[in-house]
């Protein structure tokens, strides 16, 4: 061993001592909210890639779209008909599309009330509230009723949500807040969306 390899692996050594004192020192087992955020492409992708996660565990799911509806998304055709997902799309469309505020904040309180009924359950270890945030950028949802509902949840429920911006109160009370940054997307380049990749 070359004096090199010595230090590299004193390196690695150490290194994997400060790993394993973190995971001795990680003793709390609850479930755990996660925030995505961020101009870039892949926050619901990401969410939903958790959620299938989760299904290899066995655990029940349950999801809530707050603005996705005006046609089938490949993660609905997908995880719609399984038997643990409770998949729920409740929105009716982008704000540019339905330029309808009242039909907006009248869907986004439908969601809401099923949003709490599944956060309340026991049963559901899993729960996405998919796009949940632009509620709080447009003012049709009330934030401390999120933050309360989070707090009150089932102690081993997990919960992701997702959107470009969030509350600062949100934000400030997740366990996990991962930021998603764009820096190129082929749509801006002229490539138009397609079913598989967009939807």
């Amino acid at each position: 061993m070359t004096e090199l390899d010595g230090k590299e692996e004193a390196r690695l050594l150490k290194k994997k001592a400060v790993v394993d004192q973190r995971i001795a020192a990680a003793t709390e087992e609850r479930g755990v909210t996660i925030l995505l955020t961020g101009t870039g492409k892949g926050k619901s992708s990401s969410a939903f890639g958790t959620m299938a996660r989760a299904l290899g565990h066995g655990q029940k799911c349950a999801v809530i779209q707050f603005i996705k509806g005006r046609k089938a998304t490949g993660e609905q055709l997908f995880f719609g008909e399984h038997p643990k997902v409770e998949f729920h799309v409740m929105g009716h469309g982008f704000s540019w599309e339905t330029r309808n505020p009242e039909l907006e904040k009248q869907a986004a309180e439908q969601a809401w009330a099923l949003a709490k009924q599944v956060l309340s359950n026991p049963d559901i270890h899993f729960v996405l509230l998919d796009e949940i945030t632009y509620m709080y950028k447009y003012g049709h949802l009330d934030e401390a009723d999120l933050l309360a509902a989070l707090e009150a949840r089932p102690a081993h429920q997990n919960v992701m949500m997702t959107g470009r911006t969030a509350p600062r109160a949100l934000l400030d009370s997740v366990d996990t807040h991962s930021k998603v940054a764009n820096e190129r997307h082929a749509f801006a380049n002229g490539v138009k969306a397609q079913a598989g990749i967009e939807w």
